[in-house]
Order: structure tokens, then sequence, then C-alpha cells
């Protein structure tokens, strides 16, 4: 019978649709580099989503995006980080208000959470959204 490993055993990877590790790309001891690297996570990915480990929140996000057939990167925030994170990505997205997680970023621009994308996904939005910003290309 084989083992199943924690959630936080698994390797992390920044790449495609693998989750990415907080602790390597952003580091609390310089700010400008917390900008410049939550801002090339944003630039770098058609669709991006932060959000906590185990959320189910932003695993609804996930599953509704993957069934469209985006692969998104999944940035999984732990709960020490979470406060900077969030200051971070207020300051990427330009927004006043903070932003709460799970937070999607689609064509390198803040688009929403959990409500933004259902609602995009039930008036038929989402889909010309997701193409866009080429995350989907059929």
């Amino acid at each position: 019978m084989q083992e199943a490993l924690p959630y936080k055993a698994w390797p992390a990877t920044t790449s495609g649709g693998g989750s990415a590790s907080l602790e390597s790309p952003l580091s609390h001891d310089d700010t400008s580099k917390n900008d410049t690297s939550v801002h090339r996570l944003v630039s770098e990915n058609r669709v991006i989503v932060f959000g906590r480990p185990g959320c189910c929140m932003c695993h609804v996000v996930k599953r509704l995006l993957l069934g469209h057939g985006v692969n998104p990167t999944i940035f999984g925030v732990d709960d020490q980080d979470e406060a900077a994170v969030i200051d971070e990505l207020s300051r990427v997205a330009g927004e006043e208000e903070r932003p709460q997680f799970p937070v999607v970023f689609v064509g390198g621009k803040l688009f929403g959470g959990l409500e933004k994308v259902m609602a995009a996904h039930i008036s038929g939005e989402l889909v010309p959204i997701l193409k866009k910003a080429g995350a989907l290309w059929l």
C-alpha cells in the first residue's frame, strides 16, 4: 500500500501549473526584492492563483479553471507570510482595498477572487477573458 505525503512535503515548482513556495521567491528582509518577485510571478504567468494551502475556496477556483482547460500556477501562502504577501499583492495590483484569498491574476492584471471568477463563469465572460489573456486557445 502506498503512503500519502503530507501537503508540506510536496516539492515546490514555479513554472507551468505547479505550486510555488513562498519561502524562496519572497523574503521579509528586502522590500524591493519582494515587489519584483511578486511582480515577476504575476507577469510571467498567464493565470496565477495566490491562496492558502488547503483552502476550499482556492480549490474551487483551481478546479473551475482546470475544468475550462486552463492550467493555472498556484502559489501557496503560509500563515506566517500571509500579511506580507497581501501587502505585496495590493501594491502589484494597485488596489486601495486589500485583496483576500484566493487572489487571481489573469494576463498580468488582478482579476479578483472567488466571487469575481464565479460571476464571470456564470455570465459566460470567463472563457473570452481567458482566451484574450492567452491562457486558452481553443
